[in-house]
């Protein structure tokens, strides 16, 4: 698996700067460099930190030229330091095609070509899947369900009955696609489960994180729009739609008949309310608690979330808030005193 400097410039097509011959065993970043190990500088302060680094050779980018350690200078830096990480810790699950024969797959499901199917995993009725899907352990992929092209479900994803996967989708582990929403109806002193009767639709190269939930719409679809990017632990509730290439960082909860527009980002633990609207290309930061529409090309932040340059002038405010309290002590002193002399005078 060793591999020596000049061989790692070759793998990655980089110019070498120092002893070709060096031998390099591994590959990390900085923190964790060790003996041996190749670490990546993508920038000049990084490459700063190099003097109290035990890395044998550093990857670089062409602005970076580091002082006194073996260097490759690169165009894409993080690519072609993951081409080295994958050499040093090639994937291990290389399974062959096909279905185990401890899997449950029902004769009325249709499986595509190059299907892997591991042991435990379940395949209900009139479930379509396509060429190339691996379907992980523990899967539960309900009745009428359809799976695209190339789809990775990870251990113990379950996809309610008719849920739609697009082509090159990854779900990991334990997420939940198109379990029932969270609508009632108070009938008689008692919640009443409204209608489930809808589903769940994820379009193409869309990722979902791990433990994530996307609940059914009511009558029809919730969906995900096209190259949308989820982290793990997202709650998207029933009836909403995610518009393209959106990003949702973790911990983000977003309630029934929200829609977001194109290429919208959501830093960790936003909170949408329902039936609101989301614009294109709007970022809100962590933590917003967001109770009304959001336009287009905005930057929200705070809660209750406004746009930035009013929540900045919040944010000053608050904070002169100490000193603005010891001046009203101080002026309620001074208008004491007035009374205390006005009082005197009559």
């Amino acid at each position: 698996m060793d591999l020596a400097l000049g061989e790692i410039a070759n793998l990655v097509g980089g110019q070498l700067s120092g002893d070709a011959g060096i031998p390099i065993s591994g590959a990390a970043i900085i923190r964790d460099a060790n003996v041996g190990d190749i670490t990546l500088a993508d920038k000049l302060q990084l490459a700063n930190q190099l003097a109290d680094c035990r890395a044998a050779a550093v990857l670089v980018p062409p602005d970076v030229t580091p002082d006194g350690v073996p260097f490759v200078t690169v165009t894409n830096v993080h690519a072609s330091f993951a081409k080295i990480v994958q050499h040093f810790r090639p994937h291990t699950c290389n399974q062959p095609y096909g279905v185990s024969a401890a899997a449950h797959v029902s004769p009325t499901a249709q499986l595509g070509r190059e299907v892997v199917v591991y042991p435990t995993a379940s395949i209900g009725d009139d479930v379509r899947v396509g060429d190339g899907v691996i379907i992980y352990p523990g899967v539960r992929i309900l009745a009428g369900s359809r799976i695209g092209d190339n789809v990775t479900l990870f251990p113990n994803v379950v996809l309610y009955e008719n849920t739609v996967i697009g082509n090159r989708v990854i779900i990991h582990a334990g997420a939940v696609l198109g379990a029932h929403g969270f609508g009632y109806e108070t009938v008689d002193g008692r919640h009443k489960l409204s209608a489930q009767l809808g589903y769940v639709v994820i379009g193409d190269d869309v990722e979902i994180g791990a433990g994530t939930t996307i609940d059914r719409g009511t009558y029809g679809p919730t969906s995900i729009g096209e190259g949308t990017k989820i982290d793990n632990q997202v709650m998207i509730g029933h009836n909403c739609r995610i518009g393209r290439h959106n990003l949702l960082c973790s911990q983000v909860g977003i309630a029934g008949s929200a829609t977001t527009g194109d290429y919208v980002v959501m830093a960790g633990q936003v909170g949408i309310r329902d039936h609101i609207d989301i614009g294109d290309r709007a970022i809100l930061g962590a933590k917003c608690g967001v109770m009304n529409s959001v336009p287009a090309d905005s930057v929200y932040f705070g809660y209750p979330a406004t746009a930035d340059r009013e929540q900045l002038l919040k944010q000053a405010a608050l904070s002169k808030l100490p000193e603005m309290r010891k001046q009203f002590k101080a002026l309620q002193r001074q208008v004491a005193e007035l009374a205390e002399k006005f009082n005197d005078a009559a």
